[in-house]
């Protein structure tokens, strides 16, 4: 994509694990995934818990090392820069963490924590901090005699506005939110979406937006991947995935969504077992393991990703199996 800001190519990230009398084995997090975000777009990123999402959003912001393949990242690429480089570069890129208790310092006063990417980056004067805490603070919602306070003063969902208060203050391009929103409250959720959304708008910002919950990211994305075990077994504009899901692992997630309207039946797909250890990859089809359509060729041949057209791409030998 030749409007990205952010370009993955064949990424692959193995984690050794220690386990008894001294052996070592290894945990594939993400193996080979290809993806882009273009300038102001949000590319939603979903799939169950241990499929490697948040992994690939700290490999995106190069807060850890692949063991091969390529971030690039405004035309960088972000594991061949120097330390100077790197760090000149991480003023454009921010992360937005799952947890809004964990994330603050609780000894930090709000102004201190906000303000802290302007004095790393020295991107303001000592005299124009406090003037630019109360300016972003009002941004995300929040009063301007917040700076004076400390993180328990706050609620869960006013934290997880200071953290992405903090996230916008070096002005940046591009945000990983990483499970942003999963901690929260069903209605605060729904706040800090739609302020995400307006943010989205008015900066132009770029999101690589992961999540577990399939109808948040609908209502934020423009495009959707869906992961599984260190894999993107499908990815399409966000209505055309939602309308027309082709890879079997995505119609079950979707049918898992719940309907408000007690009056709308809705097909259950039942997933069997969980998810496989990622130190023991299967053959084939990642998926095959769980999937109700496997036939011969699911549990021996990886499955070539198809294009299925209007940016609709997918990893399934059903997509492939002649007519």
């Amino acid at each position: 994509m030749s409007d990205a800001i952010l370009q993955i190519d064949n990424l692959h990230k193995v984690f050794p694990i220690k386990s008894g009398f001294g052996k070592t084995a290894h945990a594939t997090a993400v193996d080979g995934v290809s993806l882009s975000v273009a300038r102001g777009e949000v590319v939603g990123l979903v799939g169950e818990s241990g499929c490697g999402k948040s992994t690939l959003g700290r490999l995106a912001l190069g807060l850890l090392s692949p063991n091969s393949g390529s971030v690039t990242f405004m035309g960088k690429d972000i594991n061949q820069l120097g330390k100077e480089e790197l760090r000149a570069l991480r003023k454009h890129m921010q992360i937005i963490f799952q947890d809004p208790f964990a994330s603050l310092n609780p000894r930090m006063r709000i102004r201190d924590i906000v303000t802290e990417p302007l004095v790393i980056h020295d991107l303001a004067k000592r005299s124009e901090l406090d003037g630019r805490a109360a300016e972003i603070l009002n941004k995300v919602g929040l009063p301007s005699d917040a700076v004076s306070r400390y993180p328990h003063e706050f609620s869960g969902g006013q934290r997880q506005r200071i953290g992405i208060a903090r996230a916008l203050a070096s002005n940046p391009s591009f945000i990983v939110a990483d499970e942003a929103v999963s901690a929260l409250d069903v209605s605060v959720q729904a706040q800090i979406i739609n302020l995400l959304s307006d943010l989205q708008q008015d900066m132009g910002l770029s999101f690589l937006f992961i999540a577990h919950d399939l109808n948040i990211v609908r209502h934020f994305s423009d495009r959707v991947a869906v992961m599984y075990l260190g894999k993107i077994m499908e990815i399409a504009p966000a209505e055309e995935i939602y309308r027309n899901p082709s890879h079997p692992y995505t119609e079950a997630l979707l049918a898992d969504i719940p309907v408000a309207d007690p009056t709308v039946k809705k097909k259950h797909i039942l997933l069997k077992g969980d998810i496989p250890s990622p130190t023991q990859i299967p053959p084939g089809c990642r998926f095959h393991t769980r999937c109700i359509h496997r036939f011969d060729p699911c549990d021996k041949l990886i499955p070539e990703t198809t294009d299925l057209g209007n940016d609709h791409y997918v990893s399934c030998h059903l997509r492939t199996k002649p007519a």
